[in-house]
């Protein structure tokens, strides 16, 4: 179901650690892995601290998205914050990214374009080619994993066959063997989902949305003050994260300033976004 549409306004990557991205004419998404020659690309968890902790964790922080509507919102006090400040790889405009629940695919550029073709190097990482990625996955996640294990383990054998979601797959794999507490089993099923549900038709490059951004103390370092305005609470106590989301590439492909973000909703009911 498409029911939103935005705008990309900027994009970004660099290749070594660092906080801020430089913002950059093009990236090029590979599924499976995250934007070429970017620091934070890859099958296993690339976040430095996450990496010290458990190297073996999935990485479904391949992509980081902001709206740029935050960065006015923090302008308003005081902070000047542009494009790849806070080191993602798309900024966004016309998209509430926050209230998205977990699994929305957002694609990039008009219907039939074809952006899928532009990237040839998408075998960078070996294929998946496991059917039996998603329905491990599902499992590892109790009660919500049994019930999805039929869609999941169709989801991943019908990328699989397709060859579009074969590195989805693999990243499956990872999360299947990773520790319960630390594979993202909820968010592992959501994009075993997203593959089932994807349309083979649809060459765009796409993203599926797999939780939110943690907010660290790193912000500081870049702009004193600057952490308490991207992560605090609301009226019942509950943590409020508005530092972006967190995506895998579930399709190859270019994406540029100006390019239109479709918004694929999943089917209900909805699960919302939680830190990843």
């Amino acid at each position: 179901m498409e029911s939103e549409h935005g705008t990309v306004t900027s994009v970004s990557c660099v290749d070594t650690y660092a906080f801020t991205k430089p913002v950059r004419e093009q990236i090029h998404l590979i599924a499976g892995i995250g934007v070429k020659g970017d620091v934070h690309a890859g099958l296993y968890v690339k976040h430095r601290g996450r990496v010290r902790n458990d190297p073996t964790q999935p990485n479904f922080r391949q992509v980081h998205l902001i709206q740029r509507e935050l960065f006015d919102q923090v302008g308003e006090k005081g902070y000047d914050v542009e494009a790849g400040d806070l080191g993602e790889n798309v900024t966004t405009s016309g998209i509430d990214l926050l209230a998205l629940p977990r699994g929305t695919i957002l694609r990039f550029g008009p219907p039939g374009s074809r952006g899928a073709n532009e990237v040839t190097d998408a075998g960078a990482v070996a294929d998946g080619n496991s059917a039996e990625a998603a329905p491990k996955a599902a499992a590892a996640a109790g009660g919500e994993g049994a019930e999805a294990a039929g869609e999941t383990a169709a989801a991943t054998s019908r990328a699989t066959r397709t060859g579009a979601g074969g590195p989805l797959a693999a990243v499956l794999e990872v999360a299947a063997a990773a520790e319960p507490d630390r594979g993202n089993p909820g968010a592992a099923v959501a994009i075993a989902a997203a593959v089932a549900r994807d349309r083979p038709d649809d060459p765009r490059p796409a993203v599926v949305v797999a939780g939110l951004r943690n907010p660290c103390g790193q912000i500081n370092g870049f702009r004193d003050g600057l952490l308490k305005e991207v992560l605090g609470k609301d009226e019942r106590g509950g943590v409020v994260r508005k530092a972006g989301v967190m995506g895998v590439v579930l399709r190859s492909g270019v994406v540029r300033p100006g390019d239109v973000v479709t918004v694929e909703l999943p089917p209900l009911p909805h699960a919302p976004l939680e830190a990843i």
